[in-house]
């Protein structure tokens, strides 16, 4: 159990430290199918590891000049209240339907990073920050991350960049600041799960992920960036239709 938990741990901090998301849209389903969680309790667990995780590679981001800490906040900001709703909303949903839904947003997170990558609006420069453009996504982002303990990166990266006008490199680092605060926000409404939750499996998962953050971010400064996202994409519309099947049949 441990070595399981150990390598999908190392998968999860790839995907966010390489691409700045898609760390919780594989942590949940790794938790349910590989490792025996309940949906319910994969979700909290899979908030954990995507919160501690994230904000680890938030650190090394920053050192490095790419977080936009205006823009993140006001974006994360914005997604506080929808992320605890949901949070409290997720828990009186069946599991089945959580299931579905995970993998609607999986094959979401796929169909995304198949698209061709969103160019820089602003190839020079960050513009100027739309207050009202931002928290309109932020909000959005943050009940997806609430219901589905997902931290959103995969849909906060584009928006970042197509929403909000960051540069790429500076909208990888900004989503890991707004998938912190928004995981954060959602575990606030689900402290009483997390108590029954195997932290002997939760703690190696997440070690490992912040390990594989760190060679994340090593990996994607050499290989293409295209090349990465292809790679998470297929495993991520693997990854749903095996849950889609699970539940239909």
């Amino acid at each position: 159990m441990t070595v399981l938990a150990l390598a999908a741990g190392a998968v999860v901090g790839l995907a966010l430290g390489g691409l700045g998301g898609g760390g919780g849209v594989l942590a949940v389903p790794a938790l349910i199918y590989l490792l025996g969680f309940s949906p319910a309790a994969a979700t909290t667990a899979g908030l954990i590891i995507v919160a501690v995780t994230s904000l680890v590679s938030l650190a090394a981001r920053a050192g490095d000049g790419e977080v936009r800490w205006r823009a993140g906040l006001l974006f994360a900001g914005a997604g506080i209240g929808p992320a605890a709703l949901g949070g409290y909303a997720a828990g009186r949903v069946p599991g089945s339907v959580l299931t579905a839904a995970f993998a609607v947003i999986a094959a979401l997170a796929a169909w995304r990073m198949l698209r061709p990558p969103v160019l820089d609006s602003h190839p020079g420069e960050d513009p100027p920050v739309r207050p009202a453009r931002v928290l309109g996504a932020g909000a959005g982002l943050g009940a997806v991350t609430g219901v589905l303990g997902v931290g959103g990166g995969f849909l906060a990266v584009p928006a970042l960049v197509s929403v909000v006008g960051l540069r790429m490199k500076a909208a990888v680092g900004t989503s890991l600041l707004v998938i912190a605060v928004t995981s954060t926000a959602a575990l606030t409404t689900r402290a009483g799960t997390a108590d029954g939750l195997d932290w002997a499996v939760v703690a190696p998962f997440t070690g490992a992920a912040i390990l594989g953050a760190w060679d994340g971010k090593r990996l994607a400064a050499r290989l293409s960036g295209d090349r990465l996202r292809r790679v998470f994409a297929y495993v991520l519309l693997a990854v749903a239709a095996f849950m889609l099947l699970d539940v239909l049949l």
